[in-house]
């Protein structure tokens, strides 16, 4: 196994393997980069960040029945996230913990998992805007799906 970065960390011998296949349906459009981007939603908000869904254009006929003021679910792939490290110490927790168990992009499929609201939508030229996210500028984007509150409380 390779060396881990902090003490406790655990790495996989290899990256997984890649059996699935998948379809960006768009990109993420932040002010943030790679060196500048925010840890989590909260901090995002916090930081005044809002973004843009930038769709592309096979998929923009599902967008119909989106609407400003909708609550969404927006998954999206971390990528150049480490898909080896399969324990992490965050700089915030005491002890280090599974992957399973934080909400860090390195994972073995990192993908992210965002609630936000849609604050404006141009379904024709594929742009939806929605509230701030932690993720980088051109982050791919996977899926959308409307956040349903009695659906989606466990």
């Amino acid at each position: 196994m390779s060396e881990a970065r902090r003490a406790g960390e655990l790495r996989l011998a290899a990256d997984p393997p890649a059996d699935a296949t998948l379809a960006f349906i768009g990109r993420i459009r932040t002010p943030w980069g790679r060196d500048d981007c925010p840890r989590n939603p909260a901090e995002a908000r916090a930081r005044g960040g809002g973004a843009v869904l930038q769709i592309a254009a096979p998929y923009r006929p599902g967008l119909e029945g989106i609407a400003p003021g909708d609550a969404l679910m927006l998954l999206y792939w971390m990528d150049g996230a480490d898909r080896a490290l399969i324990r992490l110490h965050p700089p915030h927790r005491d002890a280090p913990a599974g992957v399973f168990a934080l909400r860090a992009p390195a994972r073995p499929n990192p993908v992210a998992l965002s609630a936000v609201r849609c604050t404006g939508i141009d379904a024709t030229a594929g742009r939806v805007e929605v509230t701030a996210l932690d993720c980088h500028d051109g982050t791919p984007l996977l899926d959308i799906k409307p956040q349903r509150p009695g659906v989606d409380a466990p």
